[in-house]
């Protein structure tokens, strides 16, 4: 069983994909590209009344979660650990991430993915289901967009976080700084490229630190320019292979497809999202994912508000069934 409910940023409309004709192909890649989920089907419309109604998204039908979280307490030792090799290795930035359990197995997931998609309009708002695999997300990042027409290519910068009525401090601007210069560093091989200035990100309760990149590149090279890119320093780190390495030595869990990236083609439009923001969902309750770009100057507490403020994304939105 496979099903795919979404909503592009900055539009109302929803869609799913029609088991036929196999004309179209969405693509979720995990975060060390080992695992990929490939839904097939024709894009098409889908009403708000017809995703309360679908008779798919029944919780029990997915497999049951029997892993373990860790503490605060835990995820500031791993805070620790991180500190010290961003000194070892005088890195500019390293992302750890967090999951999140809660016990609830009564989610109305339609009515959940409506919510999102109601409060986080300039996001990529996903419900995905593969046999008993299933996620929820509100992504703000897109990792590229190609226009097959033009061979346009654009891409985000989006690091930095902070509640909305905070002041941007030194330690975001250089949590961000490597996100930027890694994104041109990579598109420079390509192209020339054209670069916005700095500008506030807004999601939800939280904002980022945020450019805009545009270039030009062929449809034949568009594969491995995201290849390049994923996953960039915003959910990783640089040097990529160094950072890959000292996640997978530091986190206790598989990150899945948290911080991978969703492949969709919709007209003459490629899209590649980001994974943010986003839970597995189980039949006994749902798991939640966030993350965060840490530095030398990074404050243990605050860090960990901000896990808690991006799980909120999620949290906060669920609604059970009546």
């Amino acid at each position: 069983m496979q099903k795919i409910i979404f909503k592009l940023p900055y539009q109302e409309e929803f869609f799913t994909l029609e088991t036929s004709p196999l004309s179209s192909e969405i693509q979720f890649h995990s975060f060390d590209n080992s695992q990929e989920i490939q839904l097939k089907g024709n894009i098409v419309s889908i009403s708000a009344a017809e995703i309360k109604n679908l008779p798919l998204l029944q919780t029990d039908k997915f497999s049951c979660y029997n892993g373990n979280t860790i503490s605060k307490e835990e995820y500031l030792q791993q805070l620790s650990k991180t500190i010290e090799a961003i000194h070892q290795y005088q890195l500019p930035k390293l992302v750890l991430s967090r999951q999140k359990w809660l016990a609830e197995n009564q989610l109305h997931l339609g009515e959940t993915f409506l919510r999102l998609a109601q409060d986080y309009a300039n996001a990529f708002v996903y419900l995905m289901i593969s046999d008993q695999t299933a996620w929820i997300g509100a992504t703000p990042e897109i990792l590229g967009k190609y226009n097959t027409e033009s061979e346009t290519f654009t891409t985000m910068s989006l690091a930095g976080t902070l509640p909305l009525d905070e002041e941007w401090t030194h330690k975001e601007i250089e949590e961000q700084k490597p996100v930027s210069q890694y994104i041109s560093s990579i598109l420079k091989k390509y192209n020339d490229v054209q670069v916005s200035d700095i500008y506030d990100h807004i999601s939800g309760n939280i904002k980022h630190l945020r450019n805009d990149f545009t270039t030009h590149i062929t449809l034949q090279e568009l594969a491995t320019v995201i290849a390049d890119l994923h996953p960039t320093p915003a959910v990783c780190g640089v040097p990529k292979e160094l950072c890959q390495k000292l996640i997978q030595q530091i986190e206790q869990h598989d990150r899945k497809y948290y911080s991978g990236y969703i492949r969709l083609a919709m007209g003459s439009d490629i899209y590649y999202f980001v994974n943010l923001r986003c839970a597995e969902i189980f039949s006994n309750g749902i798991l939640l994912y966030a993350g965060g770009g840490i530095t030398a100057e990074s404050n243990p507490e605050k860090e960990w508000t901000e896990t808690e403020l991006k799980s909120d994304a999620i949290r906060s939105r669920l609604c059970l069934l009546s």
